[in-house]
């Protein structure tokens, strides 16, 4: 959510930053804004004059009562009691106004960066550098879910009599090297000095309206039937919501924590979900890595993060590049993001394994997180970035390690892991 200070003073900046994300439906939402705020800003003027008016008369009731002038101390107390009825009736316009202003700031989106390539999907995202060596063996690889069948690794035929489409059981050492992946990216974040964290898989509505988009909440998360509560769909949610309404030590920043969780999404619309592989389904288990930090170090924390995920990758053999998503696959709320994408052999294409976002303020201004300061309270920046994510991450593992006789190499960093196994042998 923007700074209303920005929008009523500098309204074409806020409108050409919608124009950028293609977004034109929402311009009219920066005059109504502007109306508006005009309007509670003069009611709040007009409920000062009043509440001056009140205490001036109000002392006047006590001298006429002093001087025995009761007919003038009733006429003061029937303007102070008519002066109340005013200030209620602007009171209730008041919020009635702040209700208005906060809808439409919670839907204009965040200004985006300068360097944010300007188009209008994720077609027109911008391949900025690879990393690794992208190879397609001379040999055939199977589609991943063979190759997980091959090791009696996956069982969707009873997650669908248990649980729907979209889940599935993992076994034996399939499993077992998806958390593998996990735990890796765990203690590699760990060793960066961030501090790991489980957090609740459920949260608050108003935290949920903190930290997304209402259509990205629509879209992606589950609501527990009954009671004001949502499934996660990322850790980062339940994490920044930690902060919701604190205000933080200038000296305790950056706060830098690593969470684990399982995350639900609903993943419907046109890509729906799978019926035999594992790229789109309702659960799925992830590390995160999140930071809050001083605004005018967010950039910096931006660059270290998405390339720790590009470190931790290529540590397990995946080549990967980074692409800087355009302005108009930007949600509403990022200044920022990239995502960090895995080769496939098999597709010989990359697909999406990370997505590295900063937020800017909006996350902070929405929750109420704010950093005492020697001048003052101001809201610090928040960004997130996925660690490694399962299962899109444990098939990137899978097809960039498998072997021409149906084995997988299991990576150097994973091995203490797996018992220290360095190669997984099919069962058929």
């Amino acid at each position: 959510m923007l700074d209303i200070k920005l929008v009523r003073e500098n309204p074409e900046l806020v409108k050409e930053n919608i124009k950028k994300k293609f977004q034109d439906e929402k311009l009219p939402l920066v005059d109504e804004v502007i109306e508006l705020d005009q309007k509670y800003r003069a009611s709040k003027a007009r409920g000062d004059e009043l509440r001056a008016m009140r205490n001036k008369v109000s002392k006047e009731i006590g001298m006429y009562m002093g001087k025995k002038m009761l007919a003038e101390a009733e006429e003061a107390k029937k303007k102070v009691a008519d002066i109340a009825d005013e200030l209620k009736a602007l009171e209730e316009s008041e919020n009635t106004l702040q209700e208005e202003i906060k809808q439409r700031m919670l839907v204009i989106p965040n200004i985006i960066d300068p360097s944010v390539p300007i188009g209008k999907d994720d077609s027109e995202n911008v391949e900025v550098q690879r990393y690794g060596e992208p190879k397609v063996p001379a040999y055939e690889i199977p589609y991943h879910a063979d190759i997980i069948n091959s090791f009696n690794g996956m069982d969707k035929d009873a997650a669908g009599r248990t649980s729907g489409q979209g889940f599935y059981y993992l076994l034996g050492d399939i499993a077992r090297l998806h958390e593998a992946m996990l735990a890796y990216g765990r203690d590699y974040m760990i060793e960066k000095g961030f501090t790991y964290a489980i957090p609740p898989f459920m949260i608050h509505a108003n935290v949920v309206e903190g930290v997304m988009s209402f259509p990205e909440m629509e879209a992606m998360m589950y609501k527990i039937e009954g009671e004001d509560l949502y499934l996660i769909g990322t850790s980062e949610h339940s994490m920044i919501g930690k902060f919701k309404d604190q205000i933080i030590k200038k000296e305790e920043l950056p706060i830098t924590m690593t969470s684990y969780s399982p995350c639900f999404r609903k993943e419907g619309g046109s890509h729906g979900l799978e019926e035999r592989g594992l790229y789109r389904v309702h659960q799925f288990e992830k590390q995160e890595m999140i930071v809050l930090c001083e605004p005018e170090q967010s950039m910096d924390w931006y660059d270290k993060m998405w390339r720790y995920s590009v470190e931790i990758f290529t540590n397990m053999n995946i080549p990967v590049r980074q692409l800087d998503c355009c302005s108009g696959d930007l949600a509403d709320l990022k200044v920022k993001s990239c995502d960090i994408e895995a080769w496939s052999p098999r597709q010989q294409k990359y697909f999406e394994v990370c997505s590295c976002s900063n937020l800017g303020d909006a996350q902070a201004r929405r929750l109420g997180i704010r950093v005492k300061g020697e001048k003052g309270n101001y809201y610090l920046h928040t960004l997130n970035n996925t660690v490694v994510a399962s299962p899109r991450g444990l098939i990137a593992l899978i097809e960039n390690n498998y072997n021409e006789d149906g084995s997988i190499a299991v990576p150097e960093v994973l091995r203490p892991y797996m018992g220290g196994k360095e190669k997984l042998v099919p069962k058929k």
